[in-house]
């Protein structure tokens, strides 16, 4: 194993380390008091999925704490006012200060949520995330944003709000079902796509070894995707410009998952993979992208067996409905569709606006071409 990393994100508005390693949740209060974390009354917000036994540990951990605990059943249709509502009532009834804290267990849901119900409880207080996915340890527990989702769609309600700490630790990862590794790993993708070529070439290699955990590639592929996410969020902390480009891919898996309604047939990190490809195809069809850097990245998506369909869950009938909830994505600012493309591996080119008509005449001839 890997000895535990410590990274720290500095933002405008808060400094907080972020630690990665193995069986962390046994070592948490020492991790608190190291970082000198002081709080008497915590609220544990727990994704049901979450094993017992890590539960039991942090519970321990925390034996010299006033504990409270919350079992969140985490799932997009959850993440909704009326959850934070309950959250909320407890934290008022049981007389939290400002000076307490949250502690958020489980993926990027549970995190987005209890966030966002910290950020407005007497306008913040203290929060740990503890991300218990690979998708939310190298994505959503970076750079401070909250959010839940409306009827009008995803994340369309949230603040920026900053953790105190991060802790990652990788023995989580070992209890989840590959489709959650797979899933953790489009954003890996993405940052390597967005950032670094070199570290690209490191997960084309290693791909096998990351997606069975294998140390060190796994630790490694977490700690770089960290670091790529970090530099930009200290860069544009309130994403008014280059933080646009941890979009990629993103603009269109968000319609994706919206149009099939948030369904299990796919999730967020398969609908990114999904989105990536076709950002991909779309840079190279709209004269963007080389042809060399398009066929590194279609190959590997194609050889990793990850998920690289979109005629698996769409047909040419949903185009106009993909476009409609790309044309309300909260990046655009005017009747035109902003995407983040890339000019090469390593080189985004973000809030290139493109009108419906040229998106829908795209994946018309997409979705022919991949039924040939």
């Amino acid at each position: 194993f890997m000895k535990q990393i410590k990274l720290l994100v500095k933002t405008n508005s808060k400094k907080y380390p972020l630690i990665i390693g193995s069986n962390l949740t046994k070592k948490l209060s020492n991790i608190l008091k190291k970082n000198s974390i002081n709080f008497n009354k915590c609220f544990l917000i727990v994704d049901k999925n979450v094993p017992k036994k890590f539960i039991s540990n942090i519970k321990h951990s925390l034996r010299n704490y006033e504990t409270y605990i919350y079992f969140f059943n985490a799932n997009e249709k959850n993440k909704n006012f009326s959850n934070v509502n309950k959250i909320l009532e407890i934290l008022l009834n049981k007389n939290f200060s400002r000076d307490d804290c949250i502690i958020s267990v489980g993926g990027g849901i549970t995190g987005d949520t209890s966030s966002f119900a910290a950020s407005i409880f007497k306008r913040g207080l203290k929060f740990i995330n503890i991300p218990t996915t690979l998708l939310s340890q190298v994505d959503s527990s970076i750079g401070g944003k909250t959010g839940i989702n409306s009827r009008y769609g995803k994340n369309l309600i949230g603040s920026f709000y900053q953790p105190c700490l991060v802790v990652s630790d990788i023995q989580f990862l070992k209890s989840l079902p590959r489709r959650e590794i797979i899933c953790g790993y489009g954003e890996i993708l993405k940052h390597s796509l967005i950032e670094n070529k070199d570290f690209f070439f490191f997960l084309n290699r290693n791909i096998k070894r990351i997606l069975n955990l294998s140390s060190p590639f796994i630790e490694k592929a977490i700690y770089k995707s960290c670091m790529i996410k970090k530099e930009i969020v200290e860069t544009d902390e309130k994403e008014s410009g280059l933080r646009k480009i941890l979009n990629f891919g993103h603009t269109f898996a968000h319609a994706f998952e919206s149009s099939l309604g948030y369904s299990k047939k796919l999730n967020h990190g398969e609908a990114v993979i999904l989105g990536m490809k076709t950002a991909a195809e779309f840079s190279y069809k709209n004269k963007v992208l080389n042809k060399k850097d398009y066929q590194l990245i279609i190959n590997h998506i194609e050889n990793s067996r990850l998920p690289s369909s979109i005629i698996k869950f769409f047909t040419i009938k949903d185009i106009n409905n993909i476009i409609s909830f790309m044309l309300k994505d909260k990046k655009n600012t005017s009747t035109k569709i902003n995407l983040v493309l890339l000019k090469k591996i390593g080189s985004p080119i973000f809030s290139k606006q493109y009108a419906k008509k040229s998106i829908e005449f795209f994946f018309k001839d997409y979705l022919r071409n991949q039924n040939l």
